[in-house]
């Protein structure tokens, strides 16, 4: 056995004033096995990995585990200003290989995580993808029999998460043992075991499949060809006995609480297979925001107008000779979440800082609601809101002092800006950590805040960076929710992300590759695009394909 622990507890303080972090884990692992750790934010993923890796000892119970351990922590642990082959210098002397060991080590790990090419770049330099491809470098320079990943998908596009996720199989293969924790459900499917944490306590170990089949008989894709989706959604979210309520498709995947249908009007209800994602809800998940919740939502005063609320056309954007962004063109209605799509080094992020007023454009044209960004940015500026892919706010400051800079940053006082403070707080329910700094909040409460602190001065466009990179499914659910109510009220929302299915809650999406627009149209009509024959490909699917035929298209035409 790699790993074993037997009643195992974690305090951080007195367990009559603190709920443990963990609380009698019972778990063992094998070699060729993988162990996939799940659990919304504050379960103890991350407390059991630090356990398990050695950077702590428990406070009750027995762990044991093979001496040949290689971990990669959930945040990027390595040296940006190092380039890939100074890191990989480093922690070889650190892990104290020999010369002859080093030599063979490095065109091993550069080969199989195919950064031999980029050997040279300084490590901050590299994509999302590439920086945890060399943290897994790093874990594996000893040849590990015992593997630890803490979250490695973190914030890395569709694509690389599927090359990531090579590497480990091909560990697993070669007899390694991996325990690794992710937000990414389908991930899951991956793994041997599952082990769901809650509230520091295990609530299952088994195979995904027998995880699934506990929602057997209990899922639906719902259809309505009276009602769009996002509206379907956000009525089957609030409906009794439903757990959860996503689009998927052209239709709602939900999960009930009991295996009896409800259709309503017009719906067209048929059950569908159960997967890990279903039965993860099932288990931890509540129903949507309650209607007296939706009520306390602010009608956001924004003008009747039909111009488009954005108008992008013929977008570049130059770094010398490099062309980041190509003849980019679209636009966006009022009251539309539209998705902008791509791997990392798309240049989608250029394209986004450019529509925020914080990349100046080399040509092109971006117009707000028919005004020229060009011209008018402080104008433009006082109608978005923005929340950034990193957590941009004060860590020393606490949640109401957060708000209150970001109120008098966008010119609110007096009455108004406490009104706006307080309904904040209240509708994005951080009462309870009013008082708490930024810092220290769990990742699901700082997306919430970030958003507040958007949202704090009613604009009429909404600006997301990856905002939910790194959230449980739980606070995704949630998040998505709130973006729904904002839509709604008239709110123009711009979204990137690298959850696919999170592409399904949008009206429309941009897919960019090599710095161009690649594919545009709604969910449906991007999926089509990659379908071959009457097969409908899932989103993840259909973007792994368009990039790479387009991929393919650039080497026949080098």
């Amino acid at each position: 056995m790699l790993l074993t622990l037997q009643g195992v507890s974690k305090y951080f303080a007195p367990p009559e004033k603190v709920r443990p972090a963990l609380q009698g884990i019972d778990v063992h692992l094998e070699a060729g096995e993988i162990m996939a750790v799940l659990g919304p934010d504050g379960a103890g993923k991350t407390t059991l990995m630090r356990l398990c890796a050695g950077l702590m000892k428990p406070s009750v119970g027995t762990l044991q585990r093979d001496d040949r351990l290689g971990y990669m922590p959930q945040r990027f642990g390595l040296y940006e200003d190092l380039s890939v082959q100074e890191n990989l210098n480093l922690h070889a002397d650190l892990q104290g290989l020999s010369a002859q060991e080093r030599s063979l080590r490095f065109q091993s790990l550069l080969r199989l995580t195919a950064l031999g090419p980029f050997h040279q770049r300084r490590a901050g330099a590299l994509s999302g993808g590439m920086k945890q491809k060399l943290g897994l470098a790093c874990a594996l320079l000893l040849q590990p029999k015992l593997l630890l990943l803490d979250e490695p998908t973190v914030g890395v596009d569709p694509l690389s998460r599927r090359e990531l996720w090579d590497i480990i199989l091909g560990m697993k293969e070669a007899g390694v043992g991996i325990l690794v924790s992710t937000a990414y459900l389908d991930e899951a499917e991956h793994a041997d075991r599952l082990l769901l944490l809650n509230e520091g306590r295990v609530l299952s170990d088994r195979s995904p499949h027998e995880f699934a089949q506990e929602c057997q008989g209990r899922v639906y894709a719902v259809y309505s060809p009276s009602r769009g989706r996002r509206s379907l959604q956000q009525q089957l979210s609030l409906r009794q006995g439903v757990v959860d309520a996503v689009p998927t498709s052209d239709a709602v995947r939900v999960v009930m609480r009991s295996t009896e249908a409800m259709p309503v009007g017009d719906e067209q209800w048929a059950a569908v297979a159960p997967r890990v994602e279903d039965s993860f809800m099932a288990r931890l998940g509540q129903t949507g925001l309650q209607p007296s919740v939706l009520e306390q939502e602010p009608v956001l005063s924004l003008a009747q107008d039909t111009r488009p609320a954005v108008m992008v056309n013929q977008l570049c954007k130059n770094f010398g000779d490099f062309q980041a962004v190509r003849n980019v063109s679209f636009s966006l209605s009022r009251g539309e979440i539209f998705g902008l799509l791509g791997a990392n080094g798309a240049g989608k992020t250029t394209t986004f800082r450019m529509l925020c007023g914080l990349l100046p454009p080399s040509s092109g044209e971006i117009r707000v609601r028919g005004q020229d960004m060009t011209q008018a940015q402080a104008d433009i500026r006082r109608q978005m809101g923005y929340v950034s892919q990193k957590f941009a706010l004060y860590d020393n400051l606490s949640c109401e002092q957060n708000l209150r800079f970001f109120a008098q940053a966008y010119g609110l006082r007096g009455q108004h800006a406490r009104d706006r403070i307080q309904w904040a707080v209240q509708s994005l329910d951080l009462g309870a950590y009013a008082k708490q700094n930024a810092g220290l909040l769990p990742l699901g409460f700082k997306q919430r805040l970030s958003l507040g602190c958007a949202l704090m001065h009613e604009p009429q466009i909404l600006f997301l960076d990856e905002p939910t990179s790194g959230v449980d499914p739980l606070a995704r659910r949630e998040f998505w929710m709130r973006i729904n109510q904002l839509a709604g009220q008239g709110v123009t929302v711009l979204v990137t992300t690298h959850f696919m299915d999170e592409a399904e809650y949008c009206d429309r999406l941009l897919l960019m590759s090599q710095g161009e627009v690649l594919a545009q149209g709604s969910p449906s009509e991007v999926r089509a695009l990659a379908a071959t024959g009457d097969e409908t490909p899932s989103m993840d699917e259909a973007f792994a394909r368009l990039i790479h035929a387009r991929e393919a298209e650039f080497r026949r035409s080098a």
